[in-house]
């Protein structure tokens, strides 16, 4: 992907997560990135392929990237992994994309679908983590992490990443812990 194609779509994130997804218009982006209309139309065509690039861009970004990062060493424990998925989950200071999304997600169809597709990959890796790790309910297990973070992200105010952080150290114990 260009340099130039990339701005776009990263413009169109800060935009949906600043002013929610009827915000993303096509004067309001090229007003921000200082260009034409017709430089949008050279990188995307039109309007709704842009929305398609959008959410696939956010998947890439919001998702496959993190999971890329926590595997990058490679060789960690299970464990380990879990811990820099946390670290890199809570890192970020503003929970507003996510939940942007997923009230775009409420209203239109293409984008309910990448976010059931989210949702269940990031679940997917948790469990995999969890059973790894040796959890005796890596389901639930996973389940529960997630929904902190979705729950932590949709409280008014959303709760601080650092209070999040703080208490999945509080959570990850039990990991460690056979269920019962």
């Amino acid at each position: 992907m260009s340099a130039e194609r990339s701005a776009w779509l990263d413009e169109g994130l800060t935009l949906l997560a600043e002013q929610g997804a009827p915000a993303v218009t096509l004067e309001r982006l090229c007003a921000r990135m200082g260009m034409s209309k017709g430089a949008f139309y050279h990188h995307f065509g039109s309007m709704p392929k842009y929305r398609t690039r959008l959410l696939d861009h956010f998947e890439a970004k919001c998702t496959t990237a993190i999971i890329d990062r926590v595997e990058a060493p490679g060789t960690l424990p299970a464990r380990e992994r879990l811990d820099r998925l946390i670290a890199e989950v809570t890192k970020d200071a503003s929970p507003s994309l996510e939940v942007a999304l997923r009230a775009w997600a409420k209203q239109d169809p293409e984008a309910a679908r990448v976010q059931e597709r989210v949702d269940a990959t990031r679940i997917g890796y948790l469990r995999q983590l969890c059973e790894q790790a040796g959890h005796g309910r890596p389901d639930q297990m996973a389940k529960m992490l997630y929904l902190m973070l979705i729950g932590a992200e949709h409280l008014m105010p959303p709760l601080p990443k650092s209070e999040l952080r703080g208490m999945y150290e509080l959570l990850m114990p039990l990991l460690d812990r056979p269920a019962s």
